[in-house]
């Protein structure tokens, strides 16, 4: 199962443009500015509701419009699942199937997709936010009731966060045991996670980078308590300061190279490669029995890499059963073999080849 058909409508610079995309490897070849990543923006879109490079949905509207739509379709032996999203400046609209969405967490269940960019060192550059958002995923395609979790544990987190505004000093405690119960469940997810992940990591850290990729969990309170003992010791400290400071909304994801952490210590060519890492190791742990294959979005995968790296990456990519849609500045990128679907983009307007 694959994306087969996307149709973008007033989404940035593109009016109107429908790809018929191969199963295994489509190519989008045009000049800079031309729109070619805006494009891969509308997919990610259509699978997360969001964008990778914007969080405000006026910047993905085209200018002089009121609201961009992109409808694609999942495709297998079996069925086609059509799905859609519609955003305009009050919030977004998704449905799956011709029905709405409850959550967006429907689209990704549909449609699981990654992007490998030239901006993808930000996961590695940016703070923790950044980096619990890409476990989130995975740790959602692997265990489909993390979602539920996640969202019942953030539903309590903001009833806690206004008592404590509101200083409703006895209403506080009343939302501990869920916020405890809900939090232990997402902990113990990510931990397993983590685990495998960095199996699948360290071989992959190794050809990309020739160093030594570790990964470790921090659960975001101090690992010698529990959750309810942090919370309990940092309850006075909440109070006064009105937000609740220990969770698993302040988790991270350690990273190190040869025993280092990375932040601030390698390179912009070297973030760009261990983002990419940990992106392939996540496609890796996606599992053998779900219906539809992962989607791999390459931008440019060319940019800032030499022709070594380039080459290394490539390797790794190649090897796992993806969809992959790559775009160039040139017409031919062989390094793939050769592509099923092949377009031009020129202007905003797409072009089959």
């Amino acid at each position: 199962m694959a994306l087969r058909r996307v149709q973008v409508t007033d989404f940035r610079c593109l009016h109107s443009a429908t790809l018929e995309l191969d199963p295994h490897f489509t190519l989008i070849s045009g000049p800079n500015a031309s729109g070619k990543t805006s494009l891969l923006e509308a997919m990610y879109v259509l699978g997360r509701g969001r964008s990778f490079r914007t969080r405000r949905i006026e910047h993905l509207i085209r200018r002089g419009t009121e609201s961009f739509v992109v409808f694609g379709e999942i495709e297998s032996a079996q069925r086609c699942v059509p799905l859609g999203i519609e955003g305009r400046v009050t919030g977004v609209r998704a449905k799956v199937a011709g029905e709405k969405a409850a959550t967006l967490a429907e689209l990704a269940l549909q449609l699981p997709i990654q992007i490998i960019d030239p901006e993808v060192h930000r996961l590695i550059e940016e703070g923790p936010s950044r980096r619990r958002r890409f476990l989130d995923w995975g740790v959602f395609h692997v265990e489909h009731e993390f979602v539920g979790y996640w969202q019942r544990y953030h539903q309590v987190l903001r009833q806690r966060n206004a008592a404590l505004k509101s200083r409703q000093g006895p209403v506080i405690s009343a939302w501990d045991g869920d916020l405890v119960r809900y939090g232990e469940l997402i902990t113990e997810a990510r931990q397993r996670y983590v685990l495998a992940l960095a199996e699948q990591c360290a071989p992959i850290g190794a050809s990309l980078l020739g160093q030594e990729l570790t990964l470790s969990y921090r659960a975001g309170w101090l690992k010698d308590l529990t959750f309810a003992e942090a919370l309990a010791q940092s309850s006075q400290s909440d109070q006064e300061i009105g937000i609740t400071q220990v969770g698993p909304h302040r988790a991270e994801l350690g990273i190190r190279l040869e025993g280092l952490a990375v932040k601030d210590r390698i390179s912009r060519g070297q973030q760009k490669l261990l983002a990419a890492a940990l992106l392939i190791a996540q496609i890796n742990l996606f599992p053998d029995s779900a219906p539809i294959r992962p989607t791999l979005l390459l931008d440019d995968p060319a940019a800032e890499l030499d022709d070594e790296r380039l080459a290394k990456l490539i390797l790794e990519v190649s090897a796992h059963a993806v969809q992959l849609v790559v775009t160039t500045l040139h017409g031919e990128f062989s390094a793939f073999g050769d592509p099923g679907k092949r377009f031009a983009i020129s202007g905003g307007a797409v072009t089959p080849l």
